[in-house]
């Protein structure tokens, strides 16, 4: 049985491939829902990020207002590794936690977990194997001006931002090359996935 974790920068596709991997019968989770999840009121980040950061960034209601944490951390590399340190180690208890929880219930199938920070957040150890998404600069660029509306200024900073792909592929089990057409993309996880399903099998 394999956790697979599914990763890739920004306008690489990951999201289109872990659609089509939750169409092949993949069970796809999503990180950046169980974060929302941790942040909750009653979560178990909920009460140290409030902690850390103040009542300022809650919502009337008390929920965790992301617009007001976001300018906060991402102008403040201590602030946003504070942040990091309350929540990626609990967001992976809990991604570990889900993923018992699905065994326990008799998935025998490879689970795929999707998150954009799998490496940066030291979440490796969760999987039996990491799948890398990549795509050309000129098609990220393409991309993310079309699905964003970010400038090419824009999306070239959030590039220089990220790890870089070399970094990445020196995690990555599988490398999925992502600058054909969506019917490509697709024929080829086809492929990838019955090829996982083997190896989940004999595992």
């Amino acid at each position: 049985m394999l956790t697979i974790g599914l990763t890739g920068g920004i306008g690489t596709g990951k999201s289109t491939v872990a659609k089509i991997l939750n169409d092949l019968g993949a069970r796809v989770l999503d990180a950046d829902k169980v974060g929302h999840d941790i942040y909750a009121p009653g979560g178990p980040a909920y009460d140290e990020v409030v902690a850390a950061f103040g009542k300022k960034i809650l919502a009337p209601e008390g929920t965790v207002d992301r617009k007001l944490l976001g300018p906060i951390v991402f102008t403040d590399p201590a602030a946003l590794k504070r942040l990091n340190a309350i929540v990626h180690p609990k967001m992976f208890e809990r991604m570990r936690a889900m993923v018992d929880d699905i065994r326990r219930d008799g998935e025998r199938s490879p689970i795929v977990i999707e998150a954009a920070i799998l490496i940066e957040a030291n979440w490796t150890p969760l999987f039996d194997e990491i799948w890398l998404v990549v795509a050309s600069r000129e098609n990220v660029v393409r991309r993310i001006e079309r699905d964003r509306g970010l400038k090419p200024e824009q999306t070239e900073a959030r590039i220089r931002a990220q790890l870089p792909d070399e970094e990445r592929r020196r995690y990555a089990s599988l490398v999925i090359e992502n600058d054909g057409t969506l019917d490509e993309l697709r024929a080829r996880l086809a492929e990838i996935w019955r090829a996982a399903l083997e190896r989940s099998a004999k595992s």
